[in-house]
Parts: C-alpha cells; sequence; structure tokens
C-alpha cells in the first residue's frame, strides 16, 4: 500500500473547518477503496492568523513543507484588497514555481445553473502576465523615470498621461513559460480523454505579448496531432462560453485571462462554491477551492465545503489514487444530486431549515461512499 507525505494548509477564515472536513473525505476515500493507499498530513498554518505572531502570512516552515510533500491541500486564505501583506496564493506560486493553475469546471445535477452539462477545463499560467506583480506606483519618482523612458523608445505609442498620477504595471509573456503551459494542457488533455485545446489571446491588439502567446501555441500545437487546437480572442471566447460552452473541452490562457474565464466557467457550473482548482509544477503541488475564507462565517460550521473537498479529488488523481477519487467524486455527486444533506447555498431557498452544516454535509459525503 502506497503511503503519501501531503501538506495540510488551514488557512484562515472559514478555512480551518473546511480544512478538516476536506481531510476527513479524503482519508475515507481512501480506505473505502480497495488497493488504495493512505496518506501522512503535515499540517502547517497561512493567513492572517499566523502572520499575528510570525510577521509573515506565510511561514518558512510552511513553505519548505509544500515543496517536500508529495502534494497540499490548501484551505482559504484572506487577501486584503488594497493593502497589507500580498496574497498568500502569488507568493506561493511564484516561490515555488507552480505555474500551472488548472481549474475543471463541471455540472453536477442538483446545483442550481442556467446550464447543463458543463465539462470544461481552464488551464492558466500563473507565474507571469500581469500577475508577475512588476509594478510603479503614481508619484513615485522611478515611476516617472520609466514613463520618461517608455515614451523616449516607443515608436508608436505614448503614455500621454501625468506621470505623478499615473500607476505603471508591466505585461511579460515569455516563449520558455508559454511552451511549458501550453504542453501542460495539451498533456492533460490526452491524459484524461479530452478532444480539444483552444489558446485564448488578444493578439490583435497585443502583439508582442498576446501575439507572442498565440504564436507559441500554434506552435506546440503542431506536435500534437491527435487533438484538436484551435485559438480565440479573449472578449469572443467569454461571449462563446455564455452562448455555446459545449463547443469547448480545454481552454490554456495567460495569466489575467485564465482568473476571469476560471471564475466566469464557475459561474456556468453554479458558482465558486462547486468549483475546485491546483497549482501545479516541478517543485510542488498545491489543490484549493477556488473561492475565498469567508471570514463573516468563521465558527460557524456554514460554508459549502464541495470546492475544497473536490479539490482533495483533484490530489488524488494527482497522487495516482485515481479509484479513490472516483469513490470520493460519485459520492460528492450523489449528496448533492440527493438535496438533502447539503449547506444553505445548495438548497431552493437560502433560508430553508433543512440544510445542514459543513460538517453535516461532509458526514453525508463520507456515509456515501
Amino acid at each position: 500500500m502506497a503511503r503519501h507525505a501531503a501538506t495540510l494548509i488551514t488557512g484562515d477564515g472559514v478555512g480551518p473547518e473546511l480544512a478538516e472536513v476536506a481531510r476527513r473525505c479524503v482519508d475515507a476515500a481512501l480506505a473505502k477503496t480497495a488497493g488504495a493507499g493512505a496518506i501522512d498530513w503535515k499540517v502547517c498554518p497561512a493567513g492572517i492568523d499566523i502572520m499575528e505572531t510570525e510577521g509573515t502570512p506565510m511561514p518558512e516552515a510552511t513553505v519548505r513543507s509544500v515543496r517536500d510533500a508529495d502534494a497540499t491541500l490548501k484551505a482559504p486564505v484572506t487577501t486584503p484588497i488594497g493593502r497589507g501583506f500580498r496574497s498568500v496564493n502569488v507568493l506561493l506560486r511564484q516561490t515555488l514555481d507552480l505555474y500551472a493553475c488548472l481549474r475543471p469546471c463541471k455540472s453536477y445535477p442538483g446545483v442550481r445553473s442556467r446550464y447543463e452539462d458543463i465539462d470544461l477545463v481552464v488551464v492558466r499560467e500563473n507565474c507571469e502576465d500581469l500577475y508577475a506583480g512588476v509594478e510603479f506606483a503614481k508619484g513615485q519618482p522611478a515611476t516617472a523615470e520609466l514613463i520618461e523612458q517608455i515614451n523616449r523608445l516607443a515608436t508608436d505609442r505614448h503614455i500621454l498621461t501625468d506621470p505623478t498620477t499615473t500607476g505603471v504595471s508591466i505585461k511579460p509573456i515569455s516563449v520558455a513559460n508559454t511552451e511549458r503551459i501550453v504542453r501542460f494542457a495539451f498533456d492533460y488533455a490526452g491524459a484524461n480523454g479530452r478532444r480539444k485545446v483552444t489558446a485564448v489571446h488578444k493578439a490583435n491588439i497585443m502583439k508582442h505579448t498576446d501575439g507572442l502567446f498565440k504564436e507559441v501555441s500554434e506552435s506546440v500545437a503542431a506536435e500534437y496531432t491527435d487533438i484538436e487546437f484551435e485559438e480565440r480572442l479573449i472578449d469572443n471566447m467569454r461571449m462563446q462560453l455564455v452562448q455555446k460552452p459545449e463547443l469547448y473541452d480545454v481552454l490554456v490562457l495567460p495569466n489575467l485571462y485564465g482568473d476571469i474565464v476560471s471564475d466566469l466557467c464557475a459561474g456556468l457550473v453554479g458558482g465558486l462554491g462547486v468549483a475546485p482548482g491546483a497549482n501545479i509544477g516541478e517543485n510542488g503541488a498545491v489543490f484549493e477551492a477556488t473561492h475565498g475564507s469567508a471570514p463573516k462565517y468563521k465558527g460557524q460550521n456554514k460554508v459549502n465545503p464541495t470546492a475544497l473537498i473536490l479539490s482533495g479529488m483533484l490530489m488524488l488523481r494527482h497522487l495516482a489514487e485515481r479509484a479513490a477519487a472516483e469513490t470520493l467524486e460519485r459520492a460528492v455527486a450523489a449528496v448533492i444530486a440527493e438535496g438533502r444533506c447539503v449547506t444553505y447555498d445548495m438548497k431552493p431557498h437560502r433560508d430553508d431549515p433543512t440544510a445542514v452544516g459543513t460538517n453535516e454535509m461532509a458526514d453525508a459525503i463520507i456515509a456515501a461512499m
């Protein structure tokens, strides 16, 4: 029996309670699947709570544990908007070069949605584009100097606004990083019986960044003759997803577009509450729900655990425990389809008195195995 070393990052807000029920469900799936292995968990902190004592939301010991583990299951962590510490997710992705963000979006009967039978996978480049975080604040001498240099070197475009009131972000896109994310998308498609990969960009306007992404995607695609390939402009792609999502399968995108489109696709299947995710690279694999930490619900045993439990399912697949992953996904789908032991947000009316709590929904999923 294989034993896997896994890190469990407990997060903040509702993170700790979600982490615990997700771990219970993953362990139960392994225990209830013939021939499956087992997981040795190492619990590590991250987020606002630990920052108060450690001075950082992501202690170095937690980063080391992620690097050393076979896989990591990470509960949500709060990211302040416009202030405070940098995103823990971005820090992990860039520190460990977790270059591929994987976000499957799949319909489960019983989840309210305007759509049916959605089965899309968003593959998002994680480490460059505007999320590289190369920014220059308004009013800083370095910003004014940069704008002056850009205006001096640019041949046909200039920044015409006041340098003292203008902020600047740099959008790097490279051949190497584009090659590896597109290869990841094609390899994922091949390993999971997917039929098509669509590269998404805005090459008609950003010719030297998105244009490079398009060009490299086409070059890599030529090596995968058994999988269909196409490219789409980001604005058209979003319209297509709303109108006829059934035409698409695996989408591969630069960082910012991938972030936006993955939330759109989550909306097609009922929202972030049922949207799992993963960040994968050579130095680690972190599996996490795509939603936030919902601090106002902290400790109330109220929030929907589905997204993090399904992220645990993705983690089991990554660990080559596919039978256990299928056991877990079938149980989640059965509980949702029955609609009895689900949290308030999955009931027809949010004030339905028959709604159960986070722990109770996890108990039902384990029982369904």
